[in-house]
């Protein structure tokens, strides 16, 4: 028998809708829910691979659009940490987190490079820096 966390959990891509990622009226330019879409098409094409959510304010709305990728347990293990992303409104961003996250992710596969441009400091982590 497998217990909660210890049981396999599948790369997942957490995509913000708070108050300014995903408002159209901020950012009119974008398809927000185009992009929601196509991130759950590819979820839903996976075969289990990754997974798409969506979560309220996570924190960084002068960076917005927010994506968060998690590892899957296997990408946790080798190292993988939670990744986020800043101002995801393209559709060359989409497709990135498109195949990193159907490659598997953080820990998995490494990060198309133009992605990787696009990585923003975690709220608490960036707080924790503007301190010292």
């Amino acid at each position: 028998m497998t217990i909660g966390a210890a049981r396999e959990r599948p790369c997942t891509v957490l995509v913000c809708r708070g108050c300014c990622c995903g408002n159209a009226r901020k950012y009119p330019d974008t398809d927000h829910a185009w992009q929601l879409a196509r991130l759950r098409a590819g979820a839903a094409g996976s075969d289990g691979g990754f997974a798409v959510r969506t979560t309220d304010c996570l924190g960084p709305c002068d960076q917005a659009n927010v994506i968060v990728v998690q590892p899957s347990t296997t990408g946790r293990l080798a190292g993988g940490r939670a990744t986020w992303i800043g101002f995801a409104r393209d559709d060359d961003c989409t497709d990135d987190v498109l195949r990193w996250a159907g490659a598997g992710g953080p820990g998995v596969a490494e990060p198309p490079a133009a992605l990787a441009l696009q990585f923003i400091r975690p709220p608490r982590e960036a707080r924790a820096r503007a301190r010292r």
